[in-house]
């Protein structure tokens, strides 16, 4: 890449990180110092980041085709904005009526700003140069929750937790002029060669008539349930294993460069471990993850043993499961195969506040931890038959 092109790339990948932080992170960091500042409950608190994921889901095609009619930029530089304001809206109303209000706009934004929105573009613009670009991306933005969780810990002690939504909406105004100069750059380098044809009709049918297609959805469904209900309530599981809120705070910031970590090992592996064999490991990871946060009861110094393997497994998926579409499902109308795919692990990531909210008022922590294991059993034996039954499976 010449020189202005990896400054913008750097420049996304740095707004993509403060977008993550801001919308995704804060709320895990923030949650006890929001239940004390709000008066809510878990479960109440919960329906926003679900209801986002929800609208996320829902407009997810319609932000595809504006990106593919050439408004990725746009949306790009100005739905941050939009997820500032839901976020500063957190901060500031005082009814559950509004909380969920504010998150709404948050789903809105987040449907075109994060990283579908920011791949779909580099790839646009970069052609087959946009592998380099998106690796770079995703390693950067990796570090969002390590900026989140150890800021949110200090802002909520200082401001609260509503005062420091206020403070995470600000620094996510920094992307606006950040994701402005990357992509005026960026467009500078327009390859129209590389313009997406038309998905020849009937692909996507064809595709869900695949038993693969279903076993991938469901496979990634539970890994991200499991996932996101580890991380939404973070805090609150490792203060039941005995941690302290800043030894908690330290540990929930690991799970992003434990995520940077398991990307650049496969990058560094290169061809010598195949797509099969990393993610095998990749869930393995997650299984052991939920088997450590268990046993950390008895010593609380395994969280970051809990931290490093969800990092590490989750980072890992999140860039093997277009090299899994691909390689079982094929490359042709691989954009609105891969698309379809994407809808199981966002309703999995928007069921999964409410539903970890359900399983602690339940049979509190003990049952998440069941549940959470339970579900990456899933996803490994989902994953192993794929892949031991790949031919039948995708014929």
């Amino acid at each position: 890449m010449s020189g202005t092109d990896s400054l913008a790339v750097w420049l996304l990948a740095i707004g993509q990180t403060l977008i993550y932080a801001g919308c995704y992170y804060s709320f895990p960091a923030l949650l006890p110092d929001l239940e004390a500042t709000t008066g809510w409950t878990k479960s109440e608190l919960a329906l926003g980041p679900t209801l986002a994921f929800l609208i996320m889901a829902a407009l997810t095609t319609f932000t595809g085709r504006l990106v593919d009619r050439g408004l990725g930029g746009e949306m790009l530089i100005w739905l941050p904005g939009l997820a500032a304001l839901g976020v500063a809206g957190l901060g500031l109303v005082d009814t559950l009526a509004g909380w969920i209000v504010a998150w709404a706009l948050i789903g809105v934004a987040q449907a075109g700003m994060l990283y579908e929105t920011c791949f779909a573009f580099l790839t646009r613009r970069l052609g087959h140069e946009a592998r380099g670009a998106i690796t770079r991306v995703t390693l950067v933005a990796g570090f969002a929750g390590t900026l989140a969780f150890p800021l949110g810990h200090w802002l909520g002690q200082v401001i609260g937790g509503q005062g420091a939504m206020l403070a995470f909406a600000a620094l996510m105004l920094l992307t606006i002029p950040l994701n402005a100069v990357a992509v005026r750059r960026l467009r500078r380098r327009e390859r129209p060669e590389f313009a997406v044809p038309p998905t020849p009709a009937g692909t996507l049918q064809a595709a869900l008539r695949k038993p693969a297609f279903w076993v991938i959805a469901a496979a990634f469904g539970a890994i991200w349930l499991n996932h996101g209900i580890l991380v939404t309530y973070v805090l609150v599981l490792f203060a039941d294993r005995g941690a302290g809120a800043g030894m908690a705070a330290l540990a929930a910031a690991s799970i992003g460069p434990a995520q940077v970590a398991g990307r650049l090992i496969l990058l560094m592996a290169g061809a010598r471990v195949s797509t099969s064999q990393a993610v095998r490991a990749a869930v393995g990871g997650i299984v052991a993850a939920s088997v450590v946060l268990w046993l950390a009861g008895a010593a609380p110094v395994l969280i970051f043993g809990f931290a490093l393997a969800q990092g590490a497994g989750a980072g890992l998926m999140s860039i093997l499961r277009p090299v899994l579409i691909a390689e079982v499902l094929g490359r042709s109308g691989f954009g609105v195969i891969s698309g379809a795919v994407a809808v199981s692990p966002i309703l999995a990531s928007a069921a999964a506040p409410s539903v970890g909210a359900a399983l602690l008022a339940i049979g509190g922590p003990q049952m998440v931890y069941a549940a959470c294991l339970m579900l990456a059993g899933i996803g490994l034996a989902l994953v192993i038959a794929l892949l031991a039954r790949q031919g039948q499976f995708s014929g």
